[in-house]
């Protein structure tokens, strides 16, 4: 792991579940800055803004800039804005991310009761929102079902909480799907667009940047499509005895957590030559 200098960072599930921060937060960043590790927050969540993002981790004693941080929506977003003219009616199923994300854009979102009363729209946009309605769902379906292309931010159908497992974006996409009969074009990761883009941030290539994810079917997976290196902590969604069910998305290191991960760095800048086994090894780490 020397050689690398740039990391792309999963949020939910690596550096925290839910409210809760992971053991060693503010160490584990520390580490990165006093080593000279780039990085570049990227995340399949939508809901936030990168503003609510950067006041979390002030919270938790982690100081970030709003550049540092690229979610599903910002990159859906980007998307957008190269696929479609401004101005045009949509509608979105998500939280204030996503709809921030689309409206500064220069896109008109329908309400509700716009589209009830037979106004159309471009597409629909959806992703995760913990305060959706039946009729915020139904009025997506209905568009989708007529017409309208349907874009996803991600395509996580669970997130990491303090509490468990809870239905994510993916179960939102899985709802319209259901009720419009249309397949999603999905843009946040596994697909390799969010990745390319981080790495572009950070100035970083595949052969020095390296994923960070606790999720095999999207980080690991994702990373890999981008042709970089891939390393799961086991503190989210995969544990071990998953990686004997999902055999396509080996990663090329799994550490428990982001406290063993920055051990793990603090060691080679301690001991150059020491060498990282990979994790498949027999006597991996």
């Amino acid at each position: 792991m020397k050689h690398i200098k740039n990391l792309i960072l999963d949020m939910d599930g690596v550096l925290w579940r839910g409210e809760m921060p992971m053991p060693g937060l503010a160490d584990f960043f520390k580490t990165l800055r006093t080593h000279d590790i780039q990085f570049v927050l990227a995340t399949n969540n939508a809901a936030k803004t990168p503003q609510q993002y950067v006041k979390k981790l002030a919270k938790f004693g982690v100081p970030v800039s709003e550049d540092q941080i690229f979610t599903s929506a910002e990159a859906t977003g980007d998307y957008l804005q190269h696929t479609y003219e401004p101005g045009v009616n949509v509608f979105v199923v998500g939280d204030v991310g996503l709809v921030t994300a689309v409206q500064t854009r220069g896109f008109r979102i329908l309400s509700v009761e716009e589209v009830m009363g037979g106004e159309t729209a471009v597409f629909v946009v959806a992703g995760f929102h913990p305060n959706a309605t039946y009729p915020q769902m139904a009025a997506g379906a209905l568009l989708i079902y007529k017409g309208a292309d349907f874009i996803g931010s991600n395509p996580d159908l669970t997130f990491p909480s303090e509490y468990g497992p809870l239905p994510g974006a993916g179960s939102f996409l899985a709802f319209l799907q259901a009720g419009s009969g249309v397949e999603p074009t999905v843009i946040g990761k596994p697909g390799p667009l969010i990745f390319q883009m981080a790495m572009q941030k950070l100035g970083g290539t595949p052969q020095n940047t390296a994923m960070v994810g606790d999720r095999l079917e999207t980080d690991i997976a994702g990373g890999q499509a981008a042709g970089i290196q891939t390393i799961l902590v086991l503190s989210g969604i995969t544990q071990r005895n998953d990686l004997n069910k999902i055999s396509s998305h080996k990663p090329d290191f799994i550490f428990r957590d982001i406290s063993e991960i920055r051990s793990i760095f603090t060691t080679l800048a301690s001991f150059p030559k020491q060498r990282i086994r990979n994790t498949f090894d027999e006597n991996s780490i």
